[in-house]
């Protein structure tokens, strides 16, 4: 079973093309509804992208969001774009990742003025976790297209609405100070996409902003310095480290049954394996029983099949599988750089080369998911190499 994808969604074409600019051999696919998205993998990665624009405001991002999630069931939903900063230390340029976001539109009139009804949709745990992981290590500094100095990465609440805020002295900036004084900035489609993600199980929602202006009432002098351009590379720029990550991480287990296949093909793959032994009498497979992808097994350490002829074995079918037509060049040559990871980190044996075999194959698992037998058999041996000491 491959990994699922992660949904990018904008509001502007420049923030489209941004993210279309990383993915290699975009394919166009059609919503019964009209909507269309482009399905891509990220260049110099294994994670698959489906974009879509949704123009700007909350009510067209929270409807095709929803659209979003029930076509793809991806891993995470990440709304990528430009915002307007709410304090100074923030420059045009910087990357504002939300950790909450605002939907400041909600109040109750009364005699004495209006007062707040606040809504808040906080971010997930672990994908704000990879997030500041990203930005600490500066790994996104290694994306294709990085610039030689990074901008900051600022990380807080996001206020969205349906108003371009382009004044410090107007009422409704008056009246996010008083409410949503903490927000980092603002913008107009965060709280749409954050209720869709609400609603489906609790997807992972992530808000990315390059800040454009300073919400101010100079956004047409910052506009025509092209800092929306600048602005939506720099967040486009995290927001593909960040998809890639949290495929990376991807086991699928909000998939229906997908707890249950991962024990069920090493179950299947236990009782194919015959051995033998220097002579002519059969080796029995030495494993007694298997929980959750884990192998116990009697009569000493090592695991009960031979993961260099898995390994082989895998080679082979990933090779018929390009003979056939089933993997394309592209995918072919990101695998096969994987695919020699894993077996160079298996014949290196030690703790720390485990942890590299496991991941490359989680990469070559991915990149090839589209051929669903390979897939399968790449699942066995992880879960066999995850028993390894």
């Amino acid at each position: 079973m491959s990994r699922r994808p992660v949904v990018i969604l904008t509001a502007l074409d420049l923030e489209y093309q941004a993210i279309r600019e990383s993915l290699v051999d975009p394919r166009l696919h059609r919503h019964d509804q009209g909507t269309r998205f482009e399905l891509g993998r990220l260049a110099g990665g294994s994670c698959r992208i489906a974009l879509a624009h949704v123009g700007k405001g909350t009510h067209p991002a929270a409807v095709l969001a929803e659209r979003a999630i029930a076509e793809f069931a991806p891993a995470a939903l990440l709304f990528v774009g430009v915002a307007g900063a709410l304090h100074e230390h923030i420059a045009l340029g910087d990357v504002v990742v939300a950790t909450h976001v605002y939907g400041f539109h909600g109040g109750t009139g009364e005699d004495d003025g209006l007062k707040a009804r606040p809504r808040v949709w906080e971010t997930s745990h672990a994908a704000d976790q990879i997030a500041r992981h990203i930005h600490r290590t500066g790994s996104w500094a290694q994306r294709p297209g990085a610039p030689a100095m990074l901008p900051d990465v600022h990380f807080g609440p996001i206020a969205a609405g349906e108003v371009v805020l382009n004044s410090r002295v107007s009422g409704l900036a008056r009246w996010i100070r008083e409410h949503y004084n903490d927000a980092l900035a603002i913008e107009m489609e965060g709280a749409g996409v954050a209720q869709a993600g609400h609603l489906n199980r609790a997807l992972p929602v992530v808000v990315i902003r390059g800040v454009s202006d300073r919400a101010d009432g100079t956004k047409e002098s910052t506009d025509r310095q092209r800092w929306q351009q600048r602005a939506v590379a720099n967040a486009a720029l995290f927001a593909t480290a960040l998809a890639e990550e949290i495929s990376a991480e991807d086991d699928g287990a909000g998939r229906p049954a997908a707890k249950s296949t991962k024990g069920a093909a090493v179950r299947e793959y236990v009782q194919s394996v015959h051995n033998e032994n220097s002579g002519s009498g059969p080796v029995g497979v030495q494993a007694h029983t298997v929980h959750g992808g884990v192998v116990h097994v009697t009569g000493g350490a090592r695991p009960p099949v031979d993961l260099p002829t898995a390994l082989a074995e895998i080679r082979a079918r990933f090779q018929a599988a390009r003979a056939a037509g089933a993997v394309d060049e592209d995918t072919y040559a990101a695998a096969d750089a994987e695919l020699a990871v894993a077996e160079e980190a298996l014949e290196d044996g030690t703790p720390q080369s485990h942890s590299r075999l496991q991941l490359a194959l989680k990469k070559f698992k991915g990149l090839v998911g589209d051929v669903s037998d390979l897939a399968a058999k790449v699942t066995i041996v992880l879960a066999l190499a995850r028993s390894l000491p």
